[in-house]
């Protein structure tokens, strides 16, 4: 049941919005991975940010897909609490919560061969500007060696939707999917092999204004 409302959701509304509204072009779309378990990592600007990775891929595999996302946000009440997990498959985190709840639940997932999507500057940001990743990636990544983390430059979505506004204005936005990259063995340089591969495929971006 829950999956063929995932299924409709996705089909009358996700996928309209994204690819008529947005107009949206991918680059390197056959790196995306085939199956899980995988890492996607992505900057942050918008909501639509979710929207537009999922849709990345086909509708089969929406079971798999599973968004990290902040529980004090998207299940602030039951409602939002049953859309999120019901329609997202939202692995909702306690921002405040220690880094060994984000470690078991994103384990769990990774073993049931899930594909994880993440944002490592934490919230969104102001439209088109990157900000500093987080450490926690590093963590996860150490603890999964062998899982593939795969960086995603999104470009475009944070002028269509961009943090607290509600009203979408149709802009056309840019997905580039970079090489999958793995744990090096350490923490320094393994954030520094990420911050290298974003500023990598932001060039490839038709339009990069990326600060």
């Amino acid at each position: 049941m829950n999956r063929s409302l995932q299924g409709l959701f996705f089909l009358l509304v996700v996928r309209p919005v994204v690819l008529l509204a947005l107009g949206l072009r991918v680059q390197n779309r056959d790196g995306l991975p085939a199956q899980g378990p995988a890492i996607l990592i992505a900057n942050h600007n918008s909501h639509l940010d979710t929207w537009v990775l999922m849709t990345l891929f086909p509708i089969w595999t929406l079971p798999h897909l599973r968004p990290v996302a902040a529980a004090d946000y998207f299940f602030r009440n039951s409602l939002w609490t049953w859309f999120f997990q019901t329609i997202f498959n939202v692995i909702a985190i306690e921002r405040r919560g220690s880094s060994r709840q984000l470690f078991k639940a994103c384990g769990s997932a990774l073993a049931q061969g899930d594909i994880l999507i993440l944002y490592p500057e934490g919230s969104r940001g102001l439209p088109e500007q990157k900000r500093p990743f987080q450490t926690g990636i590093a963590h996860l990544s150490q603890k999964h060696p062998q899982v593939p983390v795969i960086p995603i430059f999104l470009h475009g979505l944070g002028k269509a939707l961009p943090k607290g506004e509600a009203l979408l204005v149709p802009f056309f936005c840019d997905v580039v999917v970079g090489s999958p990259l793995y744990w090096t063995g350490q923490k320094s340089s393994f954030m520094d092999q990420l911050e290298n591969a974003f500023t990598k495929i932001s060039k490839d971006c038709y339009r990069p204004d990326w600060n």
